[in-house]
């Protein structure tokens, strides 16, 4: 039998580009998992999209997946047919220009190969319990990342010219 997973994405971003957090819970016989992660310098779509990639990529064997996430960016590209006209023009979107991220949507599709995924779109920082925890985790990863840095630049700054 394949295995029913619900998946909850978010990406944050301080600043657009700027300091980004993505998160992602996963749901399966009643288990839930929690994974997040931080980039440096980067943009809200791309963690977005590294939130579904990171939860896809847990997964090791074929499953069942309803995905939910906030980003119409990300659920409409499959819903809507967006990717599959991508690819066709040769990742160029309907003016003939570059699609943005093609890198990360690549890796999407290797990640969700072999999965039946349904994508949903829920409303952002509204009612659904996941989603908002999956904003909380990425938000935090923002957070606590800055905090380290501005740790290791006082220890670095404190430091100079110590010998």
């Amino acid at each position: 039998m394949t295995e029913r997973v619900e998946i909850y994405t978010d990406g944050a971003c301080s600043g657009n580009p700027g300091p980004g957090g993505w998160a992602a819970i996963l749901k399966a016989r009643g288990v839930e998992k929690e994974i997040s992660g931080f980039e440096q310098s980067t943009t809200n779509n791309r963690m977005e999209l590294t939130a579904a990639i990171k939860a896809l990529q847990c997964l090791n064997r074929p499953c069942l997946v309803r995905l939910f996430s906030d980003s119409a960016y990300l659920v409409s590209a499959f819903n809507q047919g967006w990717l599959t006209n991508w690819q066709r023009n040769g990742w160029r979107n309907a003016a003939g220009d570059p699609v943005s991220n093609p890198d990360l949507w690549q890796a999407l599709l290797a990640a969700a190969q072999g999965h039946k995924i349904e994508w949903i779109k829920v409303k952002g920082h509204a009612d659904n319990a996941l989603n908002n925890r999956c904003d909380q985790l990425a938000v935090a990863e923002i957070r606590k990342n800055r905090a380290a840095e501005a740790v290791d630049a006082s220890l670095s700054n404190g430091l100079e010219g110590e010998e």
